[in-house]
C-alpha cells in the first residue's frame, strides 16, 4: 500500500494500464479489419458476368437459335423439292401414259414439252424447240371450231387456214380456245387426219404462260367415213340403176303381154332375161364389196 501511495508508482500504473488497454483494443480493431477484409474479398472472388462475357454469351444463344432456324428451314426446303418432285414425276407420268398427243408452245412460239404420242402422230423423234410452222408444215385446216369470241370475226372468211395459223391465233391474240381438224403429212410421207384443241395456259395473274395443244388421231375414223360417204354414193348408183333396169322389164313385160307377134314376144323374153341376168349381177358385185368392206372394217377395229 505504500508503493500505491506514492504518486510516481501510481502514475506509472496508470500509464501501463491504457497502455495495455490501448494495446488490446488495437488488436480487436485490426482483427476486425481482416475479417472484413477476407469476406470482401471471398464476394469478389464470386463468378459474375463482366461486360466481356456477357456478349459472349448471348453471341452463343444467338448462334445456336440461326442454327436451328437454319436446320427448320432446310428440312422445309428439303419438303418443298420432295414435293415439286413428286407433282412433277406425277405429271410426267400422266403425259407419257395418255393416248392423244399433247404439244405445249412457250410465249416464244416454241415448243417446250411434247409427250411420247404426240411424238408419235406427229412422226418426230424430237419436237423441243420446234416452231408450229416446223411442225405442221403448212397443213391446212379443213373444219375450225373457234372461240365464242371470236366467231362473228371469222364471218363471211372461206380462205384456207393453215393449223399452225390457229396456234399462232391463240398465241398472240390471247384467244381462248379453238378445235381445228386438218390432213397432216409426217415427215416420213404418211397421210394421216388430226383433230387438234388448241387451249391457251393462263397464269395466276390472268398472264399467259403459252399454248396447250391435244391432238388425236381421227385417221382410221376418217379412212370409215369416207368409206361410208363412198358407200352411199354406190348406194345411190345401185339404187338408180335397179330403178332403171326394173322400169325396162316392165316396158318389156308390157309389150310382151300386148304382142301378138312370136319373133318379137321371143325377143322381148330374151331382152327380159337379158336385163334381169345384169341386174343380179350387179346386186351380186354390190353386197359382195359391201360384205367384204364390213369384215375389212371389223379386222381393223380388232
Amino acid at each position: 500500500m505504500r508503493i500505491l501511495a506514492n504518486p510516481l508508482v501510481l502514475r506509472a500504473a496508470v500509464v501501463l494500464f491504457c497502455a495495455t488497454f490501448a494495446f488490446l483494443l488495437g488488436l480487436i480493431c485490426i482483427r476486425a479489419l481482416r475479417k472484413s477484409i477476407a469476406e470482401e474479398g471471398d464476394f469478389s472472388a464470386d463468378p459474375s458476368p463482366s461486360l466481356e462475357t456477357l456478349p459472349l454469351h448471348l453471341y452463343n444463344t444467338v448462334i445456336q437459335q440461326l442454327k436451328q432456324q437454319k436446320h427448320e428451314l432446310q428440312v422445309q426446303s428439303q419438303a418443298e423439292q420432295h414435293r415439286a418432285r413428286t407433282s412433277e414425276n406425277f405429271s410426267q407420268a400422266v403425259l407419257s401414259n395418255l393416248s392423244c398427243g399433247v404439244l405445249v408452245f412457250g410465249t416464244n412460239g416454241l415448243v417446250k414439252t411434247a409427250n411420247p404420242a404426240a411424238k408419235a402422230i406427229l412422226g418426230f423423234a424430237s419436237t423441243t424447240g420446234m416452231g408450229a410452222e416446223d411442225i405442221f408444215r403448212g397443213a391446212v385446216v379443213s373444219s375450225a371450231k373457234p372461240a365464242a369470241a371470236d366467231i362473228h370475226a371469222d364471218e363471211g372468211s372461206n380462205e384456207p387456214v393453215s393449223l399452225a395459223d390457229e396456234i399462232s391465233t391463240v398465241l398472240r391474240e390471247d384467244s381462248k380456245r379453238r378445235e381445228a381438224a386438218a390432213e397432216y403429212e409426217t415427215p416420213a410421207g404418211e397421210k394421216r387426219f388430226i383433230a387438234v384443241t388448241i387451249s391457251a395456259v393462263p397464269t395466276v395473274d390472268g398472264g399467259l404462260l403459252g399454248v396447250a395443244c391435244l391432238i388425236n388421231d381421227l385417221s382410221e375414223l376418217e379412212r370409215i367415213r369416207r368409206q361410208q360417204e363412198l358407200q352411199g354414193e354406190i348406194s345411190s348408183e345401185m339404187a338408180l340403176q335397179l330403178r332403171t333396169s326394173l322400169a325396162t322389164i316392165s316396158g318389156y313385160a308390157q309389150q310382151l303381154a300386148n304382142s301378138r307377134d312370136a319373133d318379137l314376144a321371143g325377143q322381148l323374153a330374151s331382152d327380159i332375161a337379158h336385163e334381169a341376168a345384169q341386174l343380179d349381177l350387179s346386186i351380186g358385185g354390190f353386197l359382195t364389196a359391201k360384205r367384204a368392206a364390213r369384215a375389212a372394217a371389223a379386222g381393223s377395229v380388232g
